[in-house]
């Protein structure tokens, strides 16, 4: 059967702070800008997750989004949307939470739902113009 891409698109709103706990404010400053205010600042995210497989002759489908949209929902809406990703987000208490870190989060979260047979991608806009892409690799 042919491998087909497909691909659901998923937003949330979060807060964050780029910085490192051992650094001075004078260094994060100088290596993250604006995004180490101590106040912090926040970024209407989008998420797309791409899914590559064969077809089932069956379903005719690669992946049911339907229930790809209700996994989304669960473990990463529930867990990162309006909430301050540095302080109500365990993954990132200890973890610079990045595009690049919260890309990396959001697949693992996801993989553990998604057969491995199935390739997987994880594309996160952190604004309209800055984007991240991972595969796990």
């Amino acid at each position: 059967m042919p491998r087909v891409t497909v691909h659901r698109k998923a937003h949330f709103n979060a807060a964050h702070r780029l910085y490192r706990k051992d650094w001075s404010d004078e260094k994060n400053f100088e290596v993250f800008n604006k995004c180490s205010n101590t106040y912090f600042h926040g970024h209407n995210y989008e998420l797309i997750v791409s899914l590559t497989g064969e077809i089932d002759k069956e379903t005719g489908y690669v992946y049911d989004l339907g229930k790809l949209k209700q996994i989304i929902k669960e473990e990463i809406e529930e867990a990162f949307d309006h909430k301050n990703l540095n302080i109500e987000v365990e993954e990132f208490k200890d973890l610079n939470p990045t595009a690049e870190n919260i890309s990396v989060v959001i697949y693992n979260k996801l993989r553990t739902h998604i057969s491995e047979d199935l390739d997987m991608e994880i594309t996160l806009y952190e604004t309209p113009r800055n984007f991240v892409t991972y595969s796990g690799s």
